[in-house]
């Protein structure tokens, strides 16, 4: 027996909108109802196939939340370079000090001073950026921070100049990747200009760090091959 669409309007007042009645489900061949159920099962598995970690980066869908700001929409790679920040001048800012004072070059003395200097006033500016947009921070250093901290503790003279410069040199080259992405595609503002005031930095941090003459290029991570690279 033919059916007909149920055409009733939605009885809230104000609303003009239409509603059209589902066919009983006992209406469907049991052909065209497992047809349906299966290609739902491999849409998902489809979905968990491509996106392993439930995470969509070109567009912020799935699981990872975005939220709306006055400066733009928020996204999570936002978030990670503010925390990534934040991270850096947990041991950054002490070990600049440290260096300032226990280092045996006078340049490395200059270097550790510059930025030491230089990440508390990023500190600070980072703090002020994730209050504005309510992301949480890290209030200690990693654990790898840690043991480079500890490291640096049990050496002295030219030792302590090499290791403490190719410590800081390997975590700026690190820092800066993510940066440099998040510049690229965020679309929040605040986050923008942050960003871009702390690149700047890390690469002056970069040349501060080879004009010692001590760091091993051999030893940092090579660029990825072309093939390797996004887009």
């Amino acid at each position: 027996m033919a059916t007909t669409a149920d055409t009733t309007t939605d009885p809230a007042p104000g609303r003009g909108r239409r509603r059209l009645g589902m066919r009983p489900l006992s209406s469907l061949g049991a052909i065209e109802f497992a047809g349906v159920a299966a290609f739902l099962v491999i849409t998902a598995i489809t979905v968990f196939m491509v996106v392993p970690n439930g995470s969509m980066s070109a567009t912020g869908l799935f699981w990872r939340e975005w939220e709306m700001t006055d400066y733009g929409p928020l996204g999570p790679a936002d978030r990670d370079a503010l925390a990534k920040v934040r991270q850096a001048n947990l041991w950054e800012i002490p070990t600049g000090q440290q260096a300032e004072e226990r280092a045996r070059s006078d340049r490395v003395r200059e270097v550790g001073g510059i930025l030491a200097d230089d990440h508390t006033r990023m500190d600070e500016q980072v703090r002020e950026v994730a209050h504005e947009l309510e992301v949480e921070l890290p209030t200690m250093p990693n654990a790898q921070q840690q043991g480079w901290m500890d490291e640096l503790a049990g050496l002295s003279g030219d030792a302590y100049d090499r290791t403490a410069v190719n410590r800081l040199r390997f975590a700026h080259g690190e820092v800066i990747q993510v940066l440099a992405e998040v510049r690229a595609g965020t679309r929040n503002t605040l986050v923008r200009s942050f960003v871009q005031h702390a690149v700047f930095m890390v690469l002056k941090h970069i040349t501060l760090l080879e004009s010692t003459g001590l760091v091993d290029f051999e030893r940092l991570p090579e660029p990825p091959p072309p093939e390797r690279r996004r887009g």
